[in-house]
C-alpha cells in the first residue's frame, strides 16, 4: 500500500494517490505527473526523481501513471537552446 506523502518526492502525495484512484485515465495521470514535475525543486533531476518513485512505490506495471514515470525515466533531455538576438 502506498501512503500519502510516504516519500520526501512526493511530499503532497499526488502521485502515491494516483494509483489509488480507479478508472484514472492516461490524461488524468498526465496532468498529475506534471503537477508533480513544476513542484519539484528546481535542482532535482525529474527522470531521476521518476525512476526513484518507481523504485520506492513499486507500482502496478499496468497503471498509467506508471507508463508515464517509465517515460520519464527513459526520456533524454533536449538540448536547450540560446533565445534571443545575435549581435553583429
Amino acid at each position: 500500500m502506498i501512503k500519502r506523502g510516504a516519500h520526501p518526492l512526493d511530499s503532497r502525495g499526488i502521485i502515491a494517490e494516483s494509483y489509488k484512484i480507479d478508472g484514472i485515465t492516461v490524461e488524468d495521470c498526465r496532468s498529475i505527473f506534471f503537477d508533480w514535475a513544476l513542484g519539484l525543486d528546481a535542482s532535482a533531476n525529474a527522470a531521476e526523481s521518476a525512476a526513484t518513485l518507481l523504485a520506492a512505490y513499486t507500482p502496478p506495471e499496468d497503471h498509467p501513471m506508471t507508463a508515464l514515470l517509465n517515460e520519464a525515466v527513459q526520456a533524454k533531455a533536449a538540448p536547450r537552446r540560446r533565445r534571443g538576438r545575435r549581435s553583429n
